[in-house]
């Protein structure tokens, strides 16, 4: 095993890593399919913000007693009652398509499951990679897992994207049910070794304790929070339907490669960190990467022509990237074990509200001063953000995993 797959000498890895990207490869083809049949349905990118908003309600509202779940509970059978669950929601959203067009308070309710199930999920998930390998393989598992998230991001929207293109709905739909049984399938099959949860009673301050933690420790909230009003402020990709149908006009198989571009970028910066990882002025070189984030997002959003698009996405991706690995390893070794999944959640808060709520963000700009503005402004933000967190923050600008 080669120094950049340490990680996969485990097989719990290696289950948890396939279940992982099959089950984000089809979130991600899922999100393509119904952003594309949503903006067919209504060409109004207001609803496309709702279908982040729907996402990160239940996500924000559940993620601190999801964080509480995950730190008392096998976190192999969280994810493994989240897998189903979703699984479940899906089949139901696929007959009603059966029925005839899809009403969309029946998508967005889809939706709120999905938000429902990844805040336990997500906490679940992350919390349990400690348990899985020896404790010199963790930064390059946290590589690898961030790699399975890029790697779906990069096949699911453009698989996504051909499926709707080519076999419309029923077809996207059916693939992704199978994907995600066999997902589920692969947790199940998984054995983690027990480490000690936490036993004491459960109460407001238990609660919160994850709250606390985060506060108290600037780094992490530092770190955590660059990435909240960054990624909020540069959530470009949630107006693709709109470029990819109004400004590119290269429809809904063009919405794909879209999707797929950051990820792109993304994957090649993980394959890259994974033979040299970051070892010196870590900080200082995910505040940098986080400006290029912005600049790309300004590139992105002036852009008209369809390949330099995609390139300023794939630049994007890169960038987010190493903020991602960096993030990761740090907000991982610097909680002790029985309070990861409460720390883990409160993380995961920050990533939805950038992620989904961003979308959200995204819609309402572009609905108040038109897309395009509205992409730019938020890139322009976004290094506004940079320089005060580098200012307020000095921990970030110290620290060297």
């Amino acid at each position: 095993m080669t120094s950049r797959r340490l990680a996969f000498a485990s097989r719990e890895f290696r289950l948890f890593w396939s279940a992982r990207f099959l089950f984000l490869a089809s979130h991600y083809a899922l999100a393509v399919v119904i952003a594309q049949y949503v903006y067919e349905r209504t060409h109004r990118p207001l609803d496309l913000g709702f279908i982040g908003l729907a996402v990160f309600l239940p996500r924000f509202l559940l993620a601190l007693v999801a964080g509480q779940v995950a730190d008392r509970f096998d976190r192999r059978h969280v994810v493994l009652m989240c897998r189903a669950t979703h699984l479940a929601a899906l089949c139901a959203l696929f007959l009603a398509h059966l029925g005839g067009p899809i009403p969309l308070p029946v998508i967005y309710t889809f939706l709120a499951v999905t938000g429902a199930v990844i805040a336990f999920d997500g906490s679940a998930s992350m919390a349990i990679v400690p348990q899985l390998v020896p404790a010199d393989h963790f930064t390059n598992a946290v590589t690898w897992n961030s790699s399975a998230i890029q790697l779906a991001m990069v096949l699911g929207p453009a698989f996504g994207g051909w499926l709707y293109g080519f076999g419309g709905l029923t077809s996207a739909f059916v693939v992704t049910i199978v994907m995600r049984c066999i997902s589920v399938l692969c947790i199940a099959s998984m054995r983690t070794r027990t480490e000690k949860l936490d036993a004491s009673p459960a109460s407001w301050a238990t609660l919160m304790a994850g709250v606390h933690y985060v506060v108290k420790n600037r780094l992490i909230l530092g770190a955590i929070s660059l990435d909240l009003f960054a990624v909020l402020l540069g959530g470009a990709v949630a107006l693709l339907p709109v470029y990819a149908n109004d400004v590119l006009d290269v429809g809904a198989k063009g919405l794909g490669v879209l999707r797929a571009a950051p990820s792109i970028g993304a994957v090649a910066m993980s394959l890259l960190l994974a033979r040299y990882p970051i070892r010196r002025d870590t900080g200082q070189k995910m505040l940098w990467c986080v400006a290029i984030f912005g600049l790309a997002t300004v590139g992105f959003g002036l852009s008209q022509h369809f390949f330099l698009s995609l390139f300023f996405l794939a630049v994007l991706g890169a960038a987010d990237m190493v903020s991602m690995v960096v993030r990761g390893v740090l907000v991982q070794m610097e909680t002790p074990h029985h309070m990861r999944g409460r720390v883990s959640a409160v993380n995961f808060v920050f990533i939805g509200a950038s992620n989904d709520l961003g979308e959200f963000e995204s819609g309402i700009t572009a609905h108040w001063f038109g897309t395009v503005p509205a992409v730019v402004l938020g890139g322009v933000g976004t290094l506004l953000v940079v320089a005060l967190w580098a200012k307020k923050f000095p921990e970030i600008r110290r620290y060297s995993s």
